[in-house]
C-alpha cells in the first residue's frame, strides 16, 4: 500500500482472539495507511500509548528496575548541564561575542532555548509514556516511512559520536591546576583516560549506586555554584581589597561587541554545550514512576535552578577577572576566577577540587543517559548483535552501551591533536545535533496530526506553538552561521584548521549513515534474495524485550507474513474492526467478539 494513502485512508484495528498462543501478540494492531500502530502499556504507571509498530517494543517491565525518582530526574539532568560548561566556556564565549553585555544576554537565550527544548521532549514523552531513549524514540515514531530509515541513521550517528571526550579532558586539565603543575599533552590523555575509565567502572557495576552517587555529586555541584556565587556579591560588594574595581566590566558594557556571524555561531555552539542535558531525565522513561507529571514538575526545576546559577555564575566571574584576561581563560575560566580571588593557596585548590568532582558528576550522568539511548537503539533491532546492546547481564545495567562509550571516548582522546580537540569535538558534536533536533521539533506537527487522525485524545502536556516554532528557529540559525567565515579568514576560527571543518564532518557522518541505510536495506537484501522483517524476542526472565531483524528468504516472506504482525508478534487468528467502532474512552482498544 502506498505512502500517499496515509492521508486518504480510515483507520482499521486488528485484534488478537481471544484464544491466541501465549507467544502471540497480546497488543492490539491499528491501520491507517500503510503505517500501523500498537497499543501497548509499561509497569511505570504510564497511560497506553500507540506506537507505529516498526519501532521497538514497550518493555512492560523494566530490566533496569524503577530506581530513577524526583531526585534523580532532576539531578540527571542539572549534572549533565553542569558539568565543565559552566567552569571552562564561558571564556571562549565572552571572547566570541566581544562584550560582557552580549555574553549575558547569549546566556539568558541559552536558558530560553533549555526551555523550549523542554517542551518539545515533554510532549513527545507524553505521547510516548512508556520506553526509554529519547531523541531514538520520537525520531522512529516522527518518521516511521522509509522504513527503520531513521532508527538506522540516528544508529550510525549515536555509534560514531558516543564520546564523552571533551569533558573527560577538562576534568584533567583541573587535576593539574589542583597539583599545580603544566601537563604534556599524553599526560593530559593519560588522566582523561584513567577518571572517564573510573567513571565508567561505576555505572556497570550497580545501576541504583551509581545513580545515588551521581546525586550526591550533584548536590556538592550545587553548593559549589552557590559558593561562587555569593563570592560574586562579596566582590561586588568591595570586600575583596585586591579587587578595587569590581564593577569595571559592567561599565560599557557592550563595548567591543562583535557583528561577525562566526563569532557569533561558535558563542552560540558553545551556549547550547553548556545547556545540553536539560532533556537528560526523557533518557530514562520507562525508569520512571509516573513519568510525565514527575518530569513535568523536576525537569522544569532543574532547568530553572541551572538557569539562574549560571548568569549568578557568571556575574562572579566578570566581578574578580578582568575582561581581558578571562577571554584567554578557555577551558579553565573557573580556575582563573579562583586565582583571582583567593590566590593560588589551599581556599584555590580546594575549590578546583569541587570542580573536578563536578566534571566527575557529569560524566556519570552523560554516562547513565547515552547508555539508555544505545540501548534503545540496539532494542529497534538496528545494529549487530542486537544482545550485546540489550542484555542487562551480569550487574543489571547495560554493560554493551557502556563499554561503546568507554572505547569511543578513549579513542577520542587519544587521536585528535590536544591543543584543538576540546573545541573541536564540542563543535563537532553540535552541529549533527542540530540536524536531529531540527527533524525533531518539525516531528512534532505528524505526530499531533497522526495521534489526531487516530482519535486520540489530548497529550497530558501540549507545547504552545510559538515555543515550539521558536526551537526550530533556533536550530537553524544553529545550523546556518557557522559557514559564515571569521574576521581573520578561513583559518582564523576556534581551531587551528579550516573554520568549518565540523560542519562538514557532521554532514559527511550524516550521509555516510544514509549510505549505510540504502546498502543494508535494500542494496544487500536484493543481492541475497531476501526481505527484512522484525522478530520481537525475549531475552530473560527481567523483562527484556527487543525487536531482532531478520533475514527472511523472499519464498518464505508470505508465510512469515501470516505468521506475524507488523512489529514482529506471533499470530494466530484476528479479526478486524474500525477504529471508532473499537476504541474505548481512554484509547485503549475492545477487542470484539471473536468471529
Amino acid at each position: 500500500m502506498g505512502f500517499s494513502k496515509f492521508w486518504t485512508r480510515s483507520a482499521t484495528t486488528e485484534v488478537p482472539a481471544v484464544d491466541a498462543h501465549p507467544s502471540s501478540s497480546d497488543v492490539s494492531v491499528i491501520r491507517d495507511g500503510d503505517l500501523a500502530y500498537t497499543l501497548e502499556k509499561a509497569g511505570n504507571g504510564s497511560k497506553p500509548s500507540y506506537q507505529e509498530a516498526a519501532g521497538a517494543p514497550v518493555e512492560s517491565k523494566s530490566p533496569l528496575g524503577y530506581h530513577v525518582g524526583w531526585l534523580t530526574v532532576i539531578f540527571l539532568n542539572v549534572n549533565q548541564m553542569i558539568g565543565t560548561g559552566i567552569f571552562s566556556t564561558p571564556g571562549t564565549i565572552l571572547n566570541s561575542t566581544g562584550s560582557v553585555g552580549l555574553a549575558l544576554i547569549y546566556w539568558t537565550i541559552g536558558l530560553l532555548l533549555a526551555i523550549a527544548g523542554f517542551a518539545v521532549y515533554l510532549e513527545l514523552a507524553s505521547y510516548f509514556p512508556n520506553r526509554s531513549g529519547s531523541e531514538v524514540v520520537y525520531l522512529e515514531q516522527e518518521y516511521p516511512r522509509p522504513k527503520h530509515f531513521f532508527p538506522v541513521t540516528f544508529a550510525v550517528y549515536s555509534v560514531i559520536l558516543s564520546f564523552s571526550s571533551s569533558n573527560a579532558i577538562v576534568l584533567a586539565r583541573y587535576v593539574y591546576q589542583i597539583a599545580g603543575s603544566t601537563p604534556t599533552d599524553w599526560e593530559l590523555k593519560g588522566v582523561a583516560i584513567a577518571a572517564y575509565t573510573v567513571a565508567s567502572l561505576c555505572v556497570i557495576l550497580h545501576n541504583k549506586y551509581s545513580l545515588w552517587l551521581m546525586n550526591l555529586l550533584g548536590v556538592v555541584k550545587i553548593i559549589t555554584l552557590i559558593f561562587i556565587s555569593i563570592t560574586g556579591f562579596v566582590v561586588l560588594g568591595g570586600n575583596v581589597p585586591h579587587i578595587p574595581d569590581p564593577g569595571a566590566n559592567f561599565r560599557n558594557a557592550f563595548e567591543g561587541t562583535t557583528t561577525n556571524g562566526n563569532d557569533l555561531a561558535v558563542a552560540l555552539v558553545n551556549i547550547v554545550f553548556t545547556y545540553t542535558g536539560f532533556s537528560n531525565a526523557f533518557n530514562v522513561v520507562n525508569e520512571i514512576k509516573n513519568p510525565i507529571p514527575t518530569l513535568k514538575r523536576n525537569g522544569t526545576i532543574s532547568i530553572l535552578i541551572v538557569g539562574l546559577l549560571y548568569m549568578l555564575c557568571n556575574i562572579a566571574y566578570f566581578s574578580a577577572v578582568s575582561k581581558e584576561e578571562f577571554a584567554k581563560s578557555k577551558e579553565i575560566a573557573a580556575a582563573v576566577f579562583f586565582v583571582s580571588v583567593f590566590g593560588r593557596g589551599r581556599a584555590n585548590q580546594a575549590l578546583s577540587v569541587l570542580v573536578l568532582l563536578s566534571a566527575f558528576a557529569n560524566l556519570l550522568a552523560v554516562l547513565i543517559g547515552q547508555s539508555r539511548v544505545i540501548r534503545e537503539i540496539g532494542r529497534q533491532g538496528v545494529l549487530p548483535f542486537t544482545n550485546f546492546w540489550v542484555s542487562t547481564k551480569p550487574f543489571g545495567t547495560p554493560f554493551g552501551p557502556y563499554f561503546l562509550k568507554w572505547l569511543m571516548t578513549f579513542i577520542m582522546i587519544v587521536a585528535p591533536p590536544a591543543g584543538d580537540a576540546f573545541q573541536f569535538v564540542v563543535s563537532l558534536g553540535t552541529y549533527p545535533d542540530g540536524i536531529f533536533h531540527l527533524a525533531l521539533a518539525v516531528g512534532v506537527y505528524l505526530v499531533r496530526y497522526r495521534q489526531k487522525r487516530l482519535g486520540r485524545k489530548a497529550p497530558e502536556f501540549r507545547a504552545w506553538d510559538v515555543v515550539l516554532i521558536f526551537y526550530i528557529l533556533l536550530q537553524v540559525y544553529i545550523l546556518a552561521t557557522p559557514w559564515i567565515p571569521p574576521k581573520g579568514g578561513p583559518y582564523a576560527g576556534e581551531v587551528s584548521f579550516w573554520y568549518a571543518t565540523y560542519c562538514v564532518v557532521g554532514i559527511a557522518i550524516i550521509i555516510t549513515c544514509g549510505i549505510y541505510y540504502v546498502i543494508w536495506i535494500y542494496a544487500m537484501p536484493r543481492w541475497g534474495g531476501y526481505k527484512i522483517r522484525p522478530e520481537i524476542i525475549n531475552l530473560d526472565d527481567h523483562g527484556t524485550t527487543t525487536h531482532r531483524l531478520v533475514k527472511v528468504p523472499l519464498a518464505e516472506v508470505d508465510k512469515w507474513d501470516q505468521e506475524h504482525d507488523e512489529a514482529g508478534h506471533v499470530r494466530r487468528r484476528h479479526v478486524v474492526a474500525s477504529t471508532a467502532s473499537s476504541q474505548g474512552e481512554d484509547g485503549a482498544t475492545q477487542a470484539p467478539k471473536d468471529a
